[in-house]
């Protein structure tokens, strides 16, 4: 059963049929994966965003293909094979994931696609909705080099791309969606040294191997490992995708206010939680992610909403838990959803680094000062009068701060890793819900502040990182006094990264990452409610990244009325590539 979106926020006024009928053709043609270029090109409608592709070292890849023409058009995940390049037989420089897809024109809902390889997840994302004369196409790519181990021997993938193709309540869902996929290996040499990546990937997945399914706060995707007795670091990336009743999340309240504000309940504060064995271990902070269908299809045509079509994993360190995770033992690793409120997908990977010139490693836990469960703060100054008109905001906020401590002793002595963060949350809506307006506007931020100390001896390496998600939605649905509807929708998404490292109080290298969209769009619909097209439909995405190396891109791209209309890159700062 296809997924319903495109509807009202808060006055629960369905309008996915209208939309469905604007997209809808009179049948779908099987047309394979159409290839586009990897950059924005102006006049084109496919999906478009201003991130940069991989950067790519100067040595010749061997490229191994994963699958090509792949259709999918139901929801039993496919199989593919996999072998290492023999020609390419490693160290790497690097491994790239590279995927391209195309929808065919007609009618169909955004999909996830989630690709695996031994059950570990190289590539997440979602797929752009097609419409009766326009087949999108988009090409995506990812840096696995992290994921090397998996490579190197021969095994099963998966590709899980669920899709209905059929008719369902009676609209035509005809959009079958292609895809090819592939992994590029680029030999290592002197000028392209191989980096140093974990020597165990173990993912953590559910039942299926595939992400898995948390309806309530309580369900965890786990998975129980015994790992060698040289472990030295552990990390883990994780993504936790926002699904169903919990889409928009972002625009949820308090349960005893989704009546009369018509929206959804367990408060609008989600996080993602990470336990070994049970107890706390970590926090991942989930990402606002909106797909190209959420609230307003034509918002996120052609630029795409933030991470949209690859979603970016956040890194939990568990080097803390080190010594715990390396005692010859067996351990648990598991992953939440604070507030999942039917429903959140969630996958991911361990990365465990070992100590080679060790056979065992021992250590154990300092201190931990993590809480079982944040404890978010709700002020509700919300007033619904007798006519059952309601006005007022909501402030949800949520502030966690705490310092997990572990030791090791190692081939290079003992080593004493320390992870302190702030981690704060914060979303102010507010209503005007009556007869013949429905506003909802959410202003949230999630912000990180991390400090890693890994001391040995006398020396001490600082690590620092700030993270931040601001998401600005300002949603209006009005009935006009001629008795026409209009939806009017404005979009600020952004995703900010800062981290350094120091040796002592020497700074040894910084970058700092800015990718954000805007978009706004308005949707017409006549007295009947028989939609009647969009207007002021404009969007603009720009990504900046610079580090203390001088290396930088800068990228804006803009566009109206569902076309591209500009591609700006950055002065004297563009798309250099650090090899």
């Amino acid at each position: 059963m296809p997924v319903t979106r495109h509807f009202s926020l808060v006055s629960g006024r369905w309008i996915a049929p209208a939309i469905a009928l604007l997209v809808a053709s009179t049948g779908a043609m099987r047309a394979q994966v159409v290839v586009v270029p990897p950059t924005p090109q102006i006049g084109s409608s496919n999906p478009a965003t201003a991130e940069p592709t991989v950067p790519r070292p100067s040595t010749k890849p061997c490229v191994v293909q994963l699958f090509q023409d792949l259709a999918f058009d139901n929801y039993t995940p496919q199989t593919y094979s996999y072998t290492p390049p023999a020609d390419c037989p490693g160290p790497w420089a690097k491994v790239v994931f590279t995927a391209d897809f195309t929808v065919t024109a007609g009618t169909q809902y955004d999909r996830t696609a989630a690709f695996y390889l031994g059950h570990a997840n190289i590539y997440y994302g979602t797929t752009a909705e097609p419409r009766s004369a326009l087949s999108p196409s988009w090409h995506v790519e990812r840096d696995v080099t992290d994921l090397s181990a998996i490579f190197k021997s021969a095994q099963t993938g998966e590709a899980n791309l669920g899709n209905f193709v059929g008719v369902y309540d009676g609209v035509d869902y005809n959009g079958i969606i292609y895809a090819n996929a592939a992994l590029e290996f680029y030999p290592a040499n002197f000028r392209n040294p191989a980096p140093r990546v974990p020597d165990i990937v173990i993912p953590v997945n559910g039942s299926g191997g595939d992400a898995g399914t948390l309806n309530t706060g309580s369900d965890q995707i786990t998975q129980t490992l015994n790992l060698p007795q040289n472990v030295e670091s552990v990390y883990l990336d994780v993504i936790t995708q926002n699904q169903i009743g919990d889409e928009f999340w972002y625009f949820c309240v308090p349960n005893n206010e989704t009546g009369p504000l018509e929206s959804c309940g367990n408060t609008a504060f989600r996080e993602g939680e990470i336990w070994i064995d049970g107890n706390p271990a970590g926090v991942a902070p989930v990402y606002p992610w909106i797909f190209t269908g959420g609230i307003d299809p034509f918002l996120w045509e052609p630029v795409t909403g933030v991470q949209t079509l690859d979603f970016v994993p956040y890194r939990v360190n568990l080097t803390p838990f080190a010594g715990v995770l390396g005692d010859g033992d067996t351990h648990t690793v598991a992953v939440s959803v604070y507030n999942a409120n039917g429903y959140f997908l969630a996958t991911a990977n361990l990365l465990v680094y070992l100590d080679h010139g060790s056979q065992k490693t021992t250590g154990g836990l300092i201190s931990n000062s993590l809480s079982a469960a944040p404890s978010p703060q709700i002020q509700n100054n919300i007033t619904t009068d007798a006519s059952g008109n309601s006005t007022g905001n909501i402030l949800t906020t949520s502030h966690r701060n705490f310092t997990i401590s572990g030791y090791l002793n190692t081939s290079q002595g003992r080593v004493v890793t320390t992870v302190t963060q702030s981690v704060d949350f914060s979303n102010n809506q507010q209503f005007v819900v009556n007869a013949t307006t429905d506003e909802q506007n959410a202003q949230q931020l999630t912000t990180v502040h991390s400090i890693t100390t890994t001391q040995q001896s006398r020396l001490a390496t600082t690590s620092e990182e700030d993270f931040e998600y601001p998401l600005n939605i300002d949603y209006l649905f009005v009935e006009n006094a001629d008795g026409t509807y209009t939806q009017t929708t404005t979009v600020h998404q952004s995703d900010a990264k800062n981290e350094g490292t120091n040796f002592g109080r020497f700074p040894l290298y910084n970058s700092n990452l800015t990718n954000k969209v805007h978009s706004t769009d308005t949707l017409n619909w006549d007295a009947n409610f028989n939609f009647t097209g969009n207007s002021n439909s404009q969007s603009s995405g720009t990504y900046t990244w610079r580090n203390s190396l001088g290396e930088c891109y800068s990228r804006t791209i803009a566009s109206k009325s569902q076309v591209l209309t500009s591609v700006t890159n950055g002065p004297g700062c563009f798309a250099q590539n650090p090899f």
